[in-house]
């Protein structure tokens, strides 16, 4: 695991799952399927993206491609960081 997915899911668990690491999703499970994320949660990890890692994220990329698991919050970052529009 990279220090960004490691920092994401320092987020998730933090503030959905309230600390308990027994809950953890995998990198690449669906964090809306898995009911750890709900539309507001959504909302919350745009503002993580955008407030603590400095990733502006525009409407029509808060989709499951980009922000349903670790691994596509990942890679989304990088593709932001990169100056690749998502």
């Amino acid at each position: 695991m990279n220090s960004m997915h490691a920092e994401i899911r320092s987020f998730v668990v933090t503030n959905f799952l309230f600390g308990d690491t027994s809950r953890a999703p995998g990198d690449a499970d669906s964090l809306l399927a898995t009911g750890v994320v709900d539309s507001t949660g959504v909302l919350e990890l745009v503002e993580f993206l955008e407030g603590d890692l400095g990733v502006p994220v525009a409407d029509h990329e808060t989709v499951p491609a980009n922000l349903d698991s670790i691994d596509n919050i990942a890679r989304f970052v990088d593709k932001k960081r990169a100056g690749v529009s998502a």
